[in-house]
Order: C-alpha cells, then sequence, then structure tokens
C-alpha cells in the first residue's frame, strides 16, 4: 500500500530523481533562482524550505545534514553563513514559484523558482556595480582632463 507515500516520481527512478533533485536544490542555494518545469520546481521546493531550515538552526549537526544532501561545500558555506543569518527572523515561506509560459522545443511549462528577498539582494549588487563604473569613469575622465590641461 502506497498510504501516505505522496512525492513526485518525475518519471525516473530512485536513484535519478535523488540526482535531480540535489542538483536543483544545490543551483538554488548557490544561484538563488533557477528555471525549471513545474513538476521539478514543485518537488524541490519543500527540500530547499527545509535546507533554510537547517540553516537557521545552525548546529554542527544541522550542517553535516545539509552536507550530506548538497553537492558542493561551496553551497553549504553560503546556506549556513549568508541564507540562515537572511531568514532567521521568517517562520517559512523561503520560496516562491513564478509561472513564465511554455517552453519553445516541447511546450512544457517552464517556472522560476526563487528565493524570496533574492531580487532585493541582486538589485543592490547592480547598483554597487554601477556606482563603481561611474567613479571609474569620473576618474578616468578627470585624469584625462589633467593630462589634456597640462599639454596646453
Amino acid at each position: 500500500m502506497r498510504h501516505r507515500n505522496g512525492s513526485y516520481k518525475l518519471k525516473r527512478d530512485k536513484g535519478a530523481r535523488n540526482s535531480l533533485l540535489k542538483g536543483l536544490v544545490t543551483s538554488v542555494i548557490e544561484h538563488e533562482r533557477i528555471i525549471t518545469t513545474v513538476p521539478k520546481a514543485k518537488a524541490a521546493k519543500p527540500i530547499v524550505e527545509k535546507m533554510i531550515t537547517l540553516a537557521k538552526e545552525g548546529t554542527l549537526h544541522s550542517r553535516r545534514q545539509a552536507a550530506a544532501f548538497l553537492e558542493t561545500p561551496a553551497s553549504v558555506k553560503k546556506l549556513f553563513d549568508k541564507l540562515g543569518s537572511r531568514f532567521g527572523q521568517r517562520n517559512g515561506g523561503y520560496t516562491r514559484i513564478v509561472r513564465l509560459g511554455p517552453r519553445k522545443g516541447d511546450g512544457a511549462e517552464q517556472v522560476m523558482l526563487e528565493l524570496v528577498g533574492s531580487e532585493l539582494v541582486r538589485r543592490a549588487e547592480d547598483r554597487a556595480k554601477r556606482r563603481e563604473e561611474r567613479l571609474k569613469a569620473m576618474r578616468e575622465g578627470r585624469g584625462k582632463g589633467e593630462e589634456g590641461g597640462a599639454e596646453a
């Protein structure tokens, strides 16, 4: 009997399904957003939520549990150093699924699985890059202006 054994099979055997989910969850933690299909996103979402909950605990045991599931040490480090503190005051609901429309090749419904608040982090990074570029351009412009004045 399959009572209360509900999960997404994703047309794969157990090993392939586990590998797929490990890869998806690791990518979400590293990149903070991925584009995939609806069933894969719905299958990966509870696992990402569980990993962030482990990061909020912050114990050695929870770090080892996360390291046993995630594929790269860099993702474990980011999970516990950045994401655990970012979601420290939030009680669940760490991820969001946004529908993007059908894929061009086979018409499969595409979604974006992202961490809540990642858009704010990305905007801050973009602002910092633009600020650095403006400062660099101002320095170069000032440097060229001085050279032009010295030649005259």
